[in-house]
């Protein structure tokens, strides 16, 4: 990027201005002095100062929803190799994931590089809500239905109440939706584990008012400033 639009991006100043700084010998790169107008700095790694001040760079905001494909983790990086869902996305945004999903789910990931919107997302005293689409081995009664939303233990540790919506009891296995606000380790899986009821299955299809709706496995979209005034 040219330096003065560096400047202009970052600063009160415009790029003529900028251009007029350069000219009186106040603008350095790396504590060097700036010579040429149209120098090209690395926005990344090179450090600009004016008058001995730096000059900070202003973060771009991103919101992202991605529909996780399975086979793909929830890191920025990874020793073994295998694929993670920095693949999918911009690059060079510093964006992280918000929350996580395990390798062998899919659906709604949020993506961001503003750190009081994952917060919002992820911690524990916002009790946000995250809805699921599962399929799992057997026929859901209504005893271990019940037994579920009221909570059972896993890591030593009972699951708080959550809602389970039957949608379909057919040819050895149950189609349903469950509510949570909990982010724990794998725990939809542990939860139908004790009830030895394996998940087949498993969606992610929405974080607190924010849905996955028809978006494409592997695809991704900016959140809507309705989504981003809702939550």
């Amino acid at each position: 990027m040219r330096i003065n639009k560096f400047i202009a991006q970052n600063t009160q100043y415009s790029r003529r201005k900028a251009d007029e700084l350069i000219s009186n010998h106040l603008v350095f790169i790396n504590g060097k002095l700036v010579q040429e107008l149209g120098t090209i700095i690395d926005t990344e790694n090179d450090r600009v100062e004016i008058s001995g001040k730096p000059v900070v760079v202003k973060k771009e905001k991103i919101y992202l929803v991605l529909n996780k494909p399975k086979n793909y983790i929830c890191t920025r990086s990874d020793e073994f190799k295998r694929k993670t869902i920095m693949e999918l996305i911009p690059k060079g945004k510093n964006l992280k994931p918000v929350g996580r999903l395990d390798k062998d789910s899919e659906g709604l990931l949020l993506i961001s590089n503003d750190g009081e919107f994952i917060n919002k997302f992820t911690h524990p005293k916002f009790e946000c809500e995250k809805e699921y689409f599962l399929i799992v081995k057997g026929e859901l009664s209504t005893e271990n239905k019940e037994k579920l939303e009221k909570g059972v233990k896993i890591d030593g540790r009972k699951t708080a109440p959550a809602q389970i919506k039957i949608l379909k009891l057919a040819e050895g296995q149950t189609n349903l939706k469950i509510i949570i606000h909990e982010g724990r380790n794998r725990q939809i899986r542990k939860m139908f584990a004790q009830i030895d009821m394996p998940v087949k299955y498993l969606q992610r299809i929405r974080i607190g008012n924010i849905k996955l709706k028809s978006l494409k496995t592997g695809s991704h979209r900016v959140l809507t400033n309705q989504e981003l005034n809702a939550n």
